[in-house]
């Protein structure tokens, strides 16, 4: 070993990448594998072809990029961040279950370090360090040989139209087999390593250099409540959205779970819409996904620096618009004029804030010292960090610890199924608190305002249901419980009277299947809000007006 530690080897920058490759495929795609190779019989010959020619395939594609770019200066700097990278990649892939597509490199690029710090354990760093450690000491043993310049330009060129050759030729052979995967579970390329993060980092970043802020489309919006010609009877409107965070609906009391996570909530007169479904299954999407007029099918990456959504449109018609942040920030939705954006840390203390996170109760300190002289309408997003994985023990107080036994770690694969769930509830019956406050502190201003609250969640969570945890899988092939979110719509009494709705029309319809896709359009057409984008179709509230007021 000491020998073997001294010597050096001299070997040619093509050889070194070739061999880099084999161990990249080889050691650091076990869940692509996993995936890839599910339900075969491993005592057939043909499961054998199909996996020698895939392997060879992916080892001479990824030799190919890597040829393109590396030279004898930069092969060895090159590899290494791929090494050290790739040892963080597979264990979290592997852990978590998840895909490293473009919407979950733009998640890890976003994310803040309190955020990114939650990840981390003592079995993830030794796995980290293993898995970079050892190629990394075998690369700083070797040498690569100096050779003329046309010599290696043309070595280089064979090598590349070589390896691109015979992979081809090995995905030929085995394309019966493959053909249908690429057509059912395109989603397998995201567990390609290193392949997937490289693609996807290079997506994000053409993405976010494609639109210009300046590009942004404004939608002109016009508040019918005060251009009506009833205006002094009515008075100002004051409409707080929550945006929860990793709220599964399946957890939720009101939805018929068997845990009583609502007892706050069932108290009062809410209305509780049960078949929601989400954007996408992380934040990144789902927010500025949700807040936007065009839909799920219509959402494109930068659809928040390009064009207006909700919160502007609110500012646009009169609102005064106020953003409480206890989470990684607005992904862009809330940026305009008249918009007021403040992270909830602002009004923190000891008590609800550690090491960078705190409790949402922040929000409540937010929301209870508004100033709300001027009789303005106003709306006030909070953005929960709610129950923000995989520290979920970290997302109530104590007080909120009812369901035990918890689990007390990040480490998730540590814990039992039924720990997770304990302390995920939890944070759902705190997010209950949270949301019940919310009302009644809106119920003391019903004298002088129009009072209205609704709470979305942005997506849902996996707490290891088939192997899976958190979130983000592909949307086509996420489950259930990723896309599946609470919303609860609260309303005064005055608010009902003044905008001519009827509550038992649209308690009628909780039961519907809706989606984010009917957000905009319902709080528009709910604040009588006059906007070009406006969908009659997809408001939920439209038609359950009053009888007296047609």
């Amino acid at each position: 070993m000491r020998r073997w530690l001294r010597s050096e080897f001299n070997v040619s920058v093509e050889t070194c990448l070739l061999v880099a490759c084999v161990v990249f495929v080889a050691f650091y795609n076990l869940p692509f594998w996993r995936a890839f190779l599910a339900g075969r019989e491993f005592t057939s010959l043909a499961t054998w072809r199909l996996a020698g020619c895939m392997f060879v395939a992916l080892t001479l594609v990824h030799f190919a990029a890597l040829a393109f770019v590396c030279t004898r200066w930069t092969t060895k700097p090159i590899l290494i961040v791929l090494c050290v990278i790739n040892a963080i990649a597979v264990p979290f892939m592997t852990g978590y279950r998840v895909y490293l597509d473009p919407a979950m490199v733009r998640n890890i690029v976003r994310t803040d370090v309190a955020e990114a710090v939650e990840y981390l354990s003592a079995p993830f760093a030794v796995t980290v360090l293993i898995l970079s450690a050892i190629p990394i000491a075998a690369l700083s043993r070797v040498k690569f040989a100096r050779k003329p310049l046309g010599m290696s330009v043309t070595r280089r060129a064979i090598a590349i139209c070589g390896a691109l050759g015979i992979a081809a030729l090995m995905m030929l052979t085995i394309m019966q087999d493959v053909a249908p995967m690429m057509r059912t579970q395109r989603q397998l390329r995201y567990l390609i390593t290193p392949g997937n993060y490289i693609y996807s980092t290079v997506k994000v970043a053409r993405q976010a250099l494609r639109t210009e802020p300046s590009q942004r489309t404004h939608w002109l919006a016009r508040n019918l409540h005060v251009d009506g010609p009833q205006e002094p009877q009515h008075k100002p409107v004051l409409f707080v959205l929550v945006i929860g965070e990793t709220a599964r609906a399946d957890n939720f009391s009101l939805n018929g779970y068997a845990r009583d996570t609502n007892p706050r909530l069932r108290q009062l007169d809410v209305i509780n819409f049960k078949n929601v479904t989400s954007c996408g299954t992380a934040t990144e999407v789902s927010l500025p996904c949700m807040l936007s007029a065009v839909g799920r099918q219509g959402y494109e990456d930068d659809i928040a620096a390009r064009e207006d959504g909700l919160i502007q449109v609110l500012s646009h018609a009169g609102y005064k618009v106020d953003w409480y942040d206890n989470n990684s920030g607005c992904k862009g939705t809330c940026e305009g004029d008249g918009i007021v954006v403040r992270k909830a840390a602002h009004v923190e203390n000891v008590a609800l804030c550690k090491a960078g996170r705190c409790l949402d109760e922040v929000l409540l300190r937010a929301l209870r010292g508004q100033d709300l002289r001027g009789g303005q309408d106003r709306a006030i997003v909070l953005h929960q960090l709610g129950n923000h994985g995989p520290a979920y023990y970290q997302r109530y107080p104590t007080t909120f610890a009812r369901f035990k036994p918890t689990c007390d770690t990040s480490d998730l694969r540590t814990c039992t199924a039924e720990q997770i769930v304990a302390s995920y509830d939890n944070g759902i019956l705190y997010t209950d608190y949270i949301l019940s406050e919310v009302v009644r502190w809106l119920t003391t201003k019903s004298d002088t305002y129009n009072a209205v609250m609704l709470y979305i969640g942005d997506h849902g969570e996996s707490l290891g249901e088939a192997g899976l945890y958190l979130h983000g899988m592909p949307y086509a092939i996420a489950p259930h419980v990723q896309i599946h979110v609470p919303m609860i719509l609260w309303l005064s009494g005055g608010f009902s009277n003044d905008f001519g709705l009827n509550p038992q029309c649209i308690r009628s319809r909780s039961a519907q299947a809706l989606s984010h896709d009917n957000l905009f359009h319902s709080v528009v057409g709910m604040l009588s809000i006059e906007t070009p984008n406006y969908v009659p179709i997809l408001d939920v509230l439209n038609g359950c007006e009053r009888e007296e007021k047609g």
